[in-house]
């Protein structure tokens, strides 16, 4: 597909329509309530990955770190005159990919590092009630941020929800690794999800930098601001 092209932002072209600014407003609510989110999850996952010595729950909070970046150029690729301009949104695009790209060899390192090592962290109830909740919650919200993406012919916007969709990944595969652990002594099974959550993480990386997948195209380019294909 077409990668996202740099053009002045509205030279002789007809305004947004309404709709379409509302979908920018409900853009930069999603991530301001993704990055309270991923602040408060990452922090109480580092305080209780220390406490338990689970490596698999210190490196879920420095993936909350790292989706609450995405959020913030989210933020910024909707405020301002930049909302209009499609060389703001090939920026957020890059941006976003490029955290992919730093949360694949990060999840890889310490998987693989998890398994040679073969630590055993201690019961973690907090980490496993905190990682339910991402479960839950961050599919709903990435599913949220891939709908308004479709509306706004966004590359950036489709990325960072899928970022919230790996969270729940990675949310799933350390709860089950802290229960297996807590009930039958599997302390493997979180590293081995962790790398197939590294390959994925690599895969939607490369393909939001190239602008494959969803909403290839500029922001403004169709009148409903639909998606290039089905897949969004």
């Amino acid at each position: 597909m077409t990668e996202l092209v740099a053009r002045p932002a509205l030279a002789g072209r007809e305004q947004p329509s309404t709709d379409w600014l509302r979908a920018t407003h409900r853009a930069r609510a999603l991530s301001w309530l993704s990055l309270a989110w991923m602040s408060l999850e990452g922090g109480i996952a580092i305080a209780a990955g220390i406490a338990a010595g689970s490596i698999a729950l210190i490196g879920f909070g420095i993936d909350s770190a790292i989706e609450g970046v995405a959020s913030v150029v989210i933020i910024w690729r909707f405020t301002g005159t930049r909302m209009h301009s499609d060389a703001a949104e090939a920026r957020a695009q890059k941006l976003v990919a490029i955290q992919f790209f730093i949360l694949a060899p990060y999840v890889t390192y310490e998987a693989v590092g998890h398994l040679i090592g073969g630590e055993h962290p201690e019961v973690s109830p907090l980490g496993m009630a905190l990682t339910a909740t991402s479960v839950v919650g961050m599919p709903l919200l990435g599913v949220a941020k891939q709908r308004v993406a479709r509306r706004l012919g966004s590359q950036a916007t489709h990325g960072e929800g899928t970022q919230n969709l790996l969270c729940a990944y990675l949310a799933a595969a350390v709860f089950l690794g802290l229960a297996g652990n807590a009930l039958f002594g599997a302390w493997w099974l979180d590293p081995i999800a962790a790398l197939a959550i590294a390959a994925i993480a690599l895969r939607e990386g490369a393909q939001t930098w190239r602008g494959e997948g969803c909403c290839a195209g500029t922001a403004l380019d169709s009148a409903d601001h639909a998606c290039a294909d089905d897949r969004c």
